[in-house]
Parts: C-alpha cells; sequence; structure tokens
C-alpha cells in the first residue's frame, strides 16, 4: 500500500467513525468499549486487501459488529465467572461527538433492555433496526441462517418494545381453527370450511387495490375453485404473523403471501392477503411449534 493509498484509506476511516462509534456503542452500552471496538476495526482494515470493497462503510459496519460481538461474548464469559460488567453511563467530560452518539436515539433505557439480550440478538437487532443492515449481511456475522438472524431480531424487538405475553391457550384454539380452514380448502368441503368463519367474514385483497370479500360461503366456493386449479393451499401453512395467528405462502421458502386472521367468537371475522412484496419485508413471521 503506498502512503497516497493509506491516506484514502484513512480518509475513508475517518469519516466512518461517528457511525462505527454509534454502532459499537449501541452494541457495548460502555463509551471506552466502543472506543476499543472502533480501534480494533481500524487495525482490521489496516491488516485487510479491500481493493475489491465496493461499499467500505458497509464493510466497516459489518467488521465492527464481528468485533462488539466477540466482546459482548468475552463480557458474558466474564460476567459468568462472577467479574462486573462495564456501566453503560454519560460522563460530564463527553465531548461533541459523544453528545451526538448520546443524541442519536440512544437512551439509558434501551441500553438497559439491551443488555437482558443475548449477543447475537443484541447484534441483530442493532444492526438491522437501528442502522439498516438486511438479514443477508447479519447472518454470516452471527454464524445463522438468514432467517435465524430474522427470528433473533424479532426476540429481541419484542422485549425491547416490552411486548405482553401470549395467551397460549388462545393462540391454540386460533391455531385450530386456522388449519381447519385450510384442511377444508385443500379438500374442497364448502360446509366446513363456511363452519369456522363468520358468515360475514371480509376478505381484504392485498397488491394495493383495495378490494374486498364479503360472505363466507361467497369466497368460500370461489377459493375452493382457486384451490383446485391452482394448487396453492398446498404450500400454505399457519404461522405467526406480526406475534398473531396467520398462514404463509412460501414455496421453496421464499414468502410470497401472507395471510393475517381476526377473530372473535371463535371464528374467523377478517382475513388480510399481504402480497406487496415491500409489505411483505415488514413482517414479522415466526413458526408456531
Amino acid at each position: 500500500m503506498t502512503v497516497t493509498d493509506k491516506k484514502i484509506l484513512v480518509g475513508h476511516f475517518e469519516a466512518s467513525r461517528p457511525h462505527l462509534r454509534a454502532v459499537a456503542y449501541r452494541m457495548l452500552g460502555s463509551r471506552s468499549e466502543a472506543d476499543d471496538a472502533v480501534q480494533e476495526t481500524w487495525l482490521r482494515l489496516s491488516r485487510a486487501d479491500t481493493s475489491e470493497v465496493q461499499n467500505l462503510r458497509s464493510w466497516l459496519t459489518t467488521v465492527v459488529g464481528r468485533v462488539c460481538l466477540d466482546m459482548l461474548r468475552a463480557r458474558k464469559a466474564r460476567v459468568e465467572d462472577g467479574d462486573a460488567a462495564p456501566e453503560a453511563t454519560t460522563s460530564p467530560e463527553s465531548n461533541a461527538e459523544d453528545e451526538a452518539v448520546q443524541a442519536d436515539s440512544v437512551s439509558l433505557a434501551l441500553l438497559v433492555v439491551l443488555e437482558t439480550l443475548e449477543p447475537a440478538e443484541r447484534l441483530a437487532f442493532v444492526l438491522h433496526d437501528l442502522f439498516g443492515v438486511s438479514f443477508e449481511e447479519i447472518a454470516p456475522i452471527v454464524g445463522r441462517s438468514e432467517v435465524t438472524a430474522r427470528q433473533l431480531a424479532s426476540r429481541a424487538r419484542r422485549r425491547v418494545r416490552g411486548a405482553p405475553e401470549r395467551d397460549e391457550a388462545e393462540l391454540a384454539r386460533q391455531h385450530d381453527v386456522v388449519k381447519a380452514l385450510l384442511g377444508a380448502l385443500r379438500a374442497g368441503d364448502i360446509e366446513a370450511a363456511v363452519a369456522v368463519l363468520d358468515p360475514n367474514v371480509v376478505i381484504h385483497g392485498g397488491g394495493g387495490s383495495g378490494r374486498e370479500i364479503h360472505g363466507a360461503r361467497n369466497w368460500v366456493k370461489s377459493a375452493v375453485v382457486f384451490a383446485r386449479t391452482k394448487r396453492i393451499f398446498d404450500a400454505v401453512e399457519p404461522a405467526l404473523v406480526d406475534g398473531t395467528i396467520g398462514a404463509i405462502y412460501a414455496p421453496g421458502g421464499r414468502l410470497e403471501r401472507a395471510l393475517r386472521y381476526t377473530f372473535k367468537g371463535g371464528v374467523i371475522t377478517r382475513i388480510d392477503v399481504i402480497v406487496d412484496a415491500a409489505q411483505l419485508k415488514t413482517l414479522e413471521i415466526a413458526t408456531l411449534g
């Protein structure tokens, strides 16, 4: 590396330093440890061949994420051995950069909640939800699949948001209703499908059309015909959609459609069909045991 190349690299790194400190601080909750993580990131950058790297900021974010994950795991091991974890506190000597990090959506309450998460959950949540890193990039950092990385972030998100405990008994009843509906549609059993729907059920179509179908029998008849010709219900299975019972259509593991169900009195009163790709990406999907 020539002197000129090194100066250019240093310039790019310094431009990214505030961003890297922000990531590291949210990951570690300690300003001194965040500085250590950023310094280690620079050392790794200075030793790496980045000639093929197209997005250096993204590359640096990935590296600092790996560094922080290692530090969190080491911290957890120390705590389990009886050592105290560093405190996530502020200091009256904070400089302008420190204050910028603090002001950018960081709260001690958030840091306290993040501290309760497993290291991989914390990394998945911080990188994805706070900094927009894709799960495709997060997966190799935590050594898991992309699906698992999504689930890690989802669990962390529910903890951060203080999501209430689900009524597992009610969830099981709703699960049975959905399984009965899908089974009836696959079998072409109109009466069995109608039995688990409110007579005035509303089916809200996706794709932004806002099209709605009203009435159980009306919709079931068309759904049975559709099932026979397209065999679509063979690939539909119940799932948790945003924490509630729904169903997904994901041939080959690729999510193409999601259904959200609304229940009342033990039957389905509304079905929202989601097909828009952008909206599908915002959903929290989890499997049912």
